[in-house]
């Protein structure tokens, strides 16, 4: 079961797949070109309690072999758990990073309320399946320390994405003179505080300052109402004439903004993947990441960019480090960078791997 939030998302053609949405109120709507969705309408508050799915699921799961549990926390796991348990039909789980203990630590009383749910519904949930899929080493080891009570048969599967378009850096240079000319470093991700935003202002001027080819570039959706505060955070350090926002990009100039950058940085706190790694990766670009992404481990590993801790000093070393090297250190880590890609993070190596987990746990069923 694939539960879809603020709309349907495109998926390649499958005959005999389906999946469920749980936004519009529509009726049963099937899409030639991808995989059949079937709208049930939107659950009751934050846990997303819908009648309508429970009801589905008891009449339908029958008809399938697998079915697939999109992120934990919400009625729609449950659900799916009952209905395929009644019917005998097996099921995998995706975590998508929500059992990670920085939102232990981050979020105690959550946490605590968690606990009163965990040992009865989502913990059964994991227990039951016949698979729960990660994305990185990573992650199934950091899922192990939320909760002692915790029993899953686990299995990495990857993530990635599709190859990006080339496009000419100019289509984002355009219209941005005090781009032209200067090392972009770039910024691609939510403006959000567990992406480090704040650190990496001070980063930049603490290590950056000094050398005007330099220019970092801030793209992303606002989500919390953060930028006004970081652009007076910038202001205060010195370098809000050094410091472009842009918001939220798509389409090619989003391909353009990374095929500019110098480097790709992501300074975040907690991230079960990061997608715009991969992205970055692809086009060649230097990741410059801090521990707590998930896949950095696989860049530090592969040459392709670099890694340190989050807080102040780490990310202020990783901007120092990138910098310092010479012409052609960065060639090779831009070599190393596209390498990576094809090895970690193509979306086709990713599907094979899930497609033998599904595969296998039909045929034992």
């Amino acid at each position: 079961m694939h539960r879809a939030f603020g709309g349907d998302r495109p998926a390649p053609p499958a005959e005999g797949y389906v999946s469920i949405s749980l936004t519009a109120p529509e009726a049963e709507h099937p899409d030639p070109e991808h995989v059949p969705v079937h709208r049930l309408g939107p659950g009751r508050g934050r846990y997303g309690f819908n009648r309508r799915l429970g009801a589905w699921l008891m009449g339908a799961v029958s008809g399938f072999d697998l079915v697939i549990v999109e992120g934990l926390w919400q009625y729609h796991a449950i659900a799916a758990r009952r209905a395929a348990l009644s019917h005998s039909v097996p099921y995998l789980v995706f975590t998508h990073g929500m059992l990670d203990p920085w939102f232990k630590r981050t979020y105690p009383f959550k946490h605590l309320k968690k606990w009163l749910y965990w040992p009865w519904a989502d913990y059964r949930v994991l227990r039951d399946a016949a698979a729960v899929c990660f994305t990185t080493q990573a992650e199934r080891s950091l899922a192990r320390e939320s909760f002692w009570l915790y029993r899953a048969r686990e299995t990495v599967v990857g993530y990635g994405t599709v190859a990006p378009p080339r496009v000419a850096p100019d289509l984002f240079v355009a219209g941005r003179p005090e781009l032209a000319g200067k090392r972009q470093l770039l910024f691609l991700s939510r403006i959000h505080p567990k992406k480090g935003c704040d650190l990496l202002l001070a980063a930049f001027a603490a290590s950056l300052a000094h050398d005007p080819d330099w220019h970092l570039v801030m793209a992303g959706p606002d989500q919390v109402g953060w930028r006004g505060q970081l652009e007076a955070q910038a202001r205060e350090l010195g370098i809000a004439e050094r410091v472009t926002w842009t918001g939220m990009l798509q389409g090619q100039e989003k391909w353009a903004a990374y095929a500019a950058a110098d480097a790709f940085i992501l300074p975040s706190h907690q991230e079960n993947f990061g997608i715009v790694v991969a992205e970055a990766l692809a086009l060649g670009v230097p990741v410059l990441a801090t521990h707590p992404v998930n896949t950095s481990e696989l860049v530090a590993q592969s040459a392709a960019g670099l890694v340190d801790s989050d807080d102040l000093v780490g990310i202020t070393r990783l901007l120092t480090r990138y910098a310092g090297l010479d012409a052609a250190a960065r060639s090779a880590m831009r070599a190393q960078a596209q390498a990576c890609f094809r090895t970690h993070f193509d979306v086709d190596n990713s599907a094979r791997r899930l497609a033998e987990v599904m595969d296998d746990v039909i045929a034992k069923a």
